[in-house]
């Protein structure tokens, strides 16, 4: 990594001490595979209690602290302290490839794309009619309604200053809002949102592991109900995770850092 980056990989995390690692580990392998070496990875720690923060530190990531929860605060957080032109918010459960990198880097390039996201895809083989319907039904409305996810959004620091970022007045949705912020400054600029289709973000299935299909549902009909996206106490199946699932962390907590320091 490069004293002056031009790209920032911007990481929000809570909790995230079972899957920050691979996700650290998979940034560095794409750049290396790519050949580039002018990028910095900053992650927010928002408010964890694990070992998030270290192995931030021990798989060279600056870190910054968020005390509020919220995607929103948390991305915007990262984005403040980040010094690379061009932004890349990546999930902690999200892996990079190189291929995806590449194409992202070769869009900015261009100078005439503000930003987008990519198709994400789920870390298993069996995602269940659930997860196999939703995953294929947002790929198809983000690239129709150039949405960019979550788990993978990118633009030029210009836009998210210009913007004003991330909505901090909701706890979902935030993508979408942003993804409209963009649209138009977009075309304010004579210039093009894409969203990656030849290549795409793995992400984790966990909600799928920790959450029966009925609270899924049960919680995506939550969010139609006016102002339940400013309720974080509305939303938790992105803001509380069950006892199996924090214990699984705790557990596996030594072998977690382990595995950053060895792909540091």
């Amino acid at each position: 990594m490069q004293s002056q980056p031009t790209i920032s990989i911007l990481i929000p995390a809570y909790n995230e001490e079972s899957f920050l690692p691979q996700t650290l580990h998979s940034v560095h392998a794409s750049f290396a595979a790519i050949s580039r070496s002018d990028y910095e990875i900053v992650v927010c720690d928002n408010n964890s209690t694990d070992a998030t923060s270290q192995i931030a530190l021990a798989g060279n990531a600056h870190v910054v602290f968020e005390p509020h929860n919220g995607f929103s605060h948390s991305r915007n957080a990262a984005a403040r302290a980040a010094r690379g032109e061009w932004f890349i918010f990546l999930d902690a459960d999200t892996l990079l490839s190189p291929q995806l990198l590449r194409v992202t880097l070769d869009h900015l390039a261009t100078g005439k794309v503000g930003g987008g996201g990519a198709a994400v895809n789920l870390d298993t083989n069996r995602p269940g009619w659930f997860g196999a319907m939703f995953c294929w039904s947002w790929n198809r409305l983000s690239s129709l309604r150039k949405l960019a996810p979550g788990p993978y959004t990118f633009c030029l620091r210009r836009v998210w200053q210009e913007t004003g970022g991330f909505p901090e007045d909701v706890y979902y949705t935030e993508d979408i809002i942003f993804s409209k912020r963009l649209q138009r400054w977009c075309r304010a600029h004579n210039m093009r949102v894409t969203i990656i289709t030849e290549a795409s973000a793995l992400t984790s299935s966990r909600k799928l592991e920790w959450f029966t299909t009925g609270q899924l549902i049960r919680q995506l009909l939550t969010i139609c109900i006016p102002g339940s996206i400013k309720r974080r106490d509305h939303l938790h199946i992105w803001y509380r995770r069950p006892a199996a699932a924090s214990k699984n962390q705790t557990t596996n907590k030594a072998k977690s850092l382990a595995s950053s320091k060895s792909s540091a």
